[in-house]
């Protein structure tokens, strides 16, 4: 677990510089680079971009489909003025595991490809002087692991990656690498809660610190004005007449957390929050107490060339998509996304549920893409899972705690809730989560068509229910599309008559669909018969008061591992994977504007 989770900032306390660019890079199949020396430097490598997945750079499918060890290089620069301050290395993500070295010193090891940790870099390096940092990645897959999976290897020798999970095993470093130089007295965390009473907000806060100081808290809302200040290390700010976050309708305050020691400012530390609540009552969603209907989006961080790559360009395209589509929140299927995509949520007021990479957590789905078919839970790799699941579910929420987007927790997608096994793993998950998010933000998981009311074993335990169905597509297709919906209608009339008081959002339904085929009458694949399939949910969505979301499956066409149920890649998108519109896009345009955020309570 890591200590220190806070987004880089620059201000007069602390610098911040971003080594983004050309790395040098290569590939270590042989397992051979700690023994040459190559913490010291790589020999004969070849440049990369850094941030960015470095699988779709390659020509030669042995490079693209490469499973094992590689190793990432460059030289650095730390100003004299540094010496005497903590110096660090942030990683925002490196998939799935690293080893850090500098200037030929490993420095730490971290594992958990999709979200960010420090190396204390401060006794290694050179003041003043060029350094260097190596990094040995790894992306090979295990049932130990998140996401889930396992490695192989081929009759000629090379391995190959097998996933539990739909969608390409992009690795790298994926997103931004940081060079920190911090106050060795400074701020290491914060949290806020908001309450609201009358016409007033009560902001709760906590900060942490690595030493005991003054520690003052202030509140400026957009104009500038202080509305609000606190001192000690936890407190309560009143907002008078508040600006509340809304549902695309965003507003944020800024809060500047000062550290004093000895009568001199040591440390300073900025952050954009909203005033917001959120809460579950019977089937309502709350936001502000007032209740929202969920319109938008499972994605996936994919696009052409980097990958899985964050790319800022790519990240305001989708935020403007979503946007017009008349969406207001999305799942972070199926791992927690880079920091900068929350901001962008806060700033447009989306709703977001953030998801921990616990995918592949079912041997069907293992079936599915070429695996075996037994019981997950049953395994003897659950007792390892289970920490490394903790893990990223702990950092997920130190992470993303304060972000006013984020609506939920989605601690598993699509795991086997069907076997008996599974009842004390989600036992003491839930219970080991409970206490993690100061704001208590519901907690979900997602259910896949074996999962039902009456076949899940675990139906006790989320806050609310995330169902993932494709009738109309792996069953039901085509002509038979009408018996699909009788047999979805059939189901949720079982949920309606189980006495269950708790809201369902369809986090998951769509058909694959080629941009450009058109056919009259409709057939599978037509752009046609994708309207056709998500036109049948929504009259479904509509006949139950008791759901209260849609997120289609997927916002754009993503990259999967080859299969004859894909066609290079997943083309269940709203929108091509070059964020073009199909038809689909435009039916959601229509249906979203037209429904209002409370709708089913209007």
């Amino acid at each position: 677990m890591e200590k220190e989770m806070l987004y880089p900032v620059i201000n007069a306390c602390r610098t911040e510089q971003k080594l983004d660019g050309m790395w040098q890079f290569k590939f270590d199949a042989l397992g051979v680079g700690g023994h040459e020396h190559w913490p010291a430097g790589l020999p004969q490598a070849q440049e990369i971009p850094v941030p960015a997945s470095f699988n779709d750079f390659f020509t030669d499918k042995d490079s693209r489909e490469y499973t094992g060890d590689f190793w990432y290089a460059r030289h650095f620069f730390v100003p004299a003025a540094a010496q005497g301050r903590f110096v660090g290395l942030r990683f925002d993500a490196v998939t799935h595991r690293a080893a850090i070295y500098v200037n030929g010193q490993l420095i730490r090891r971290h594992e958990g490809g999709f979200l960010p940790f420090v190396a204390d870099v401060t006794a290694a390096v050179h003041y003043g002087a060029d350094n260097l940092v190596v990094v040995q990645g790894n992306n090979e897959l295990s049932r130990e692991a998140l996401p889930a999976g396992d490695t192989v290897t081929l009759k000629n020798g090379k391995k190959m990656a097998r996933p539990f999970f739909d969608f390409y095993n992009y690795s790298g470093i994926n997103r931004s690498v940081h060079l920190l130089t911090l106050p060795q007295q400074r701020i290491t965390d914060y949290t806020v809660n908001t309450t609201l009473t009358g016409d007033a907000a009560q902001v709760a806060y906590t900060v942490a610190t690595t030493v005991p100081g003054t520690v003052t808290v202030t509140l400026t809302d957009a104009a500038g004005t202080v509305v609000a200040q606190g001192e000690g290390a936890e407190g309560t700010l009143t907002v008078a007449q508040p600006h509340l976050w809304q549902v695309r309708a965003a507003y944020l305050y800024t809060l500047t957390i000062q550290l004093q020691a000895a009568g001199q400012l040591v440390d300073e530390y900025q952050d954009s929050i909203g005033l917001r609540t959120i809460a579950i009552r019977g089937h309502q969603i709350l936001v502000n107490g007032q209740p929202v209907y969920l319109k938008g989006f499972g994605r996936h961080e994919d696009s052409p060339f980097a990958g899985r790559g964050f790319d800022q360009n790519v990240e305001a395209k989708d935020v403007a998509l979503m946007a017009w589509t008349g969406a207001n929140s999305f799942r972070t299927a199926h791992y927690p996304y880079a920091e900068e995509v929350y901001q962008m949520a806060d700033r447009a007021g989306f709703l977001v549920i953030d998801e921990v990479p616990a995918v592949g957590f079912k041997m069907a789905a293992a079936s599915f893409l070429g695996g075996l078919d037994q019981s997950f839970f049953g395994g003897d790799w659950i007792k390892p899972l289970y920490t490394k699941h903790l893990d990223q579910i702990t950092d997920m929420i130190r992470r993303d705690k304060n972000h006013p987007a984020v609506l939920a927790w989605s601690l598993l997608n699509e795991p086997d809730t069907c076997d008996d096994r599974s009842v004390p793993y989600f036992k003491q998950l839930f219970a080991d989560t409970a206490a993690l998010d100061p704001q208590r933000r519901p907690r979900t998981f997602t259910l896949s068509e074996d999962d039902t009311i009456t076949t899940s074993k675990d139906l006790q335990f989320p806050d609310f229910y995330l169902l993932n169905r494709y009738p109309g597509w792996y069953h039901y297709a085509g002509y038979a599309l009408s018996d699909g919906e009788a047999a979805l209608r059939a189901e949720l009339d079982q949920w309606a008559s189980s006495g269950i008081d708790k809201p369902i959002v369809f986090s998951e339904f769509g058909a694959d669909t080629e941009a450009g085929l058109h056919k009259l009458p409709s057939v599978m694949w037509s752009e046609e018969y994708q309207v056709e399939v998500l036109q049948m949910f929504s009259r479904v969505f509509d006949s139950y008061p008791f759901i209260r979301g849609e997120q289609v499956w997927n916002f754009a066409d993503f990259q999967t591992v080859e299969g004859t149920m894909r066609v290079n890649g997943n083309k269940k998108g709203i929108f091509t994977r070059d964020r073009q519109p199909k038809a689909a896009a435009f039916y959601y345009r229509q249906r979203w504007l037209a429904l209002p955020l409370n709708f089913k309570n209007d």
